[in-house]
């Protein structure tokens, strides 16, 4: 038997997927060189959660698979393989101490995101797993196997017969996620679905988002229909106004269940989903009985934020001079009816450059689920956001990320001890 040295797998992509293939390849004795050109590893990692890093979600398979709208079955294999338990417990034997939130979301004890990353950081090196600061342009190819990555900008090719593509999505391409993986895939013949933005903020025309920039509002139910009304997303929780529409952790959960191209759709906003209509128009009669002197501008800024007073009077038809006393029956009705669904017509997306999760990517059809190899060139793997699969928040795509590079760095490290062993 004889080992053949210079065989090695190469990871393009240092982040949530680069790193967890990287490691598993090594843990099974591959030789491994993880390939990443941003000066810090895991870039996108830091910025997840708001800066905590909601790495999973406690729950199981099933309940897992309802929330991937996308592509789902072909995820069954790698989340039964390596599911929300095997990352608990994979980062509790890294030494990061974990903790269980609202909606089964799984952080770090420290809430910080750092931790996530420095675990996975000192694996590598652990491992003695090299991180080059290359980026992989091209695929070298011969007689459809994978003979090379070519890097330095065509400069250079280093030899490989196995790379695991990993490189993230279009989304946020400051953190790397410039598509380089959708090249590298149509290079190899793979099909990609033309890649939009998921979890992603939505723009409106309508001018009250402008006016109230800035304005977060909490406990608010936000409620989107379409075009023929039908309700297509329903949640409690914050939102936010901004100079181009709405944003906030509603707003970004609710544009996963959207589609743009083939329908339009209004956000409804409910301003006090505490109260019933007929709690609100009570407290509302209460408040006009007890304040009948003061003008409407300071007894409205007892029930929404200073910044909305103006917009709410205005859609509720109300002057802002008048007098509590002077408000009538009709008026009253308006300005409950506004409380209970603010409208705001949605005009569409934002960027899938300013989108936390891409949806599209290589098409999953081309690609074996429980291996995450190519079905187009021998020696080629994907994992993580560049696959055209993607999730709800709470930590189901980082879940996916973990799950899909566990899968590749698996089979690619029993490709490389089949190639090595002679």
């Amino acid at each position: 038997m004889a080992r053949r040295e210079e065989e090695q797998i190469l990871v393009a992509g240092g982040g949530a997927a680069g790193m967890m293939a990287a490691i598993t390849a090594a843990r099974q004795g591959a030789r491994v060189a993880l390939l990443e050109p941003n000066e810090k590893l895991g870039r996108k990692l830091y910025i997840t959660g708001k800066g905590r890093c909601n790495l999973t979600n406690w729950c199981g398979t099933e309940e897992f698979m309802a929330n991937v709208p996308r592509n789902g079955k072909f995820l069954y294999s790698a989340i039964s393989r390596f599911s929300p338990r095997d990352t608990w417990d994979f980062f509790e034997g890294l030494g990061v101490a974990l903790k269980v939130e609202r909606g089964n979301r799984v952080f770090p004890q420290s809430d910080r995101s750092a931790d996530i990353v420095d675990a996975l950081f000192y694996e590598l090196r652990r491992l003695q797993v090299p991180v080059l600061r290359e980026r992989v342009s091209a695929l070298r190819m011969e007689d459809g196997r994978l003979t090379g990555a070519v890097i330095r900008d065509g400069k250079a090719v280093m030899p490989c017969h196995t790379l695991i593509v990993a490189t993230g999505g279009a989304s946020y391409p400051r953190t790397g996620s410039t598509g380089d993986g959708y090249r590298l895939a149509g290079q190899a013949g793979h099909t990609v679905v033309a890649p939009r933005g998921s979890l992603v903020p939505l723009e409106s025309d309508d001018p009250c988002c402008a006016r109230m920039q800035g304005l977060s509002l909490r406990n608010v139910e936000l409620t989107i229909r379409d075009g023929k009304g039908k309700r297509v997303y329903r949640e409690q929780g914050e939102l936010l106004f901004t100079h181009f529409g709405l944003s906030g952790p509603l707003v970004l959960s609710a544009s996963a269940h959207l589609n743009f191209e083939k329908n339009r759709y209004t956000a409804h906003i409910d301003l006090k989903p505490a109260l019933s209509e007929e709690k609100l128009e009570a407290r509302l009669l209460r408040d006009l009985q007890e304040k009948a002197n003061q003008n409407l501008n300071n007894l409205l800024a007892g029930l929404v934020p200073h910044s909305m007073v103006p917009v709410l009077a205005q859609r509720a038809g109300l002057p802002g001079e008048e007098k509590g006393r002077d408000v009538r029956r009709e008026q009253r009705r308006k300005l409950l009816e506004t409380l209970k669904d603010f409208a705001v017509d949605l005009s569409g997306p934002r960027p899938v450059e300013e989108a936390i999760i891409t949806s599209g990517g290589v098409k999953v059809g081309e690609v074996d689920p429980a291996t995450m190899a190519s079905k187009k060139l021998e020696g080629l793997y994907f994992a993580g956001e560049v696959l055209d699969v993607d999730a709800y928040t709470g930590g189901f795509n980082l879940q996916i990320a973990w799950a899909t590079g566990y899968a590749a760095g698996l089979a690619a490290a029993g490709r490389w001890k089949e190639r090595t062993t002679i």
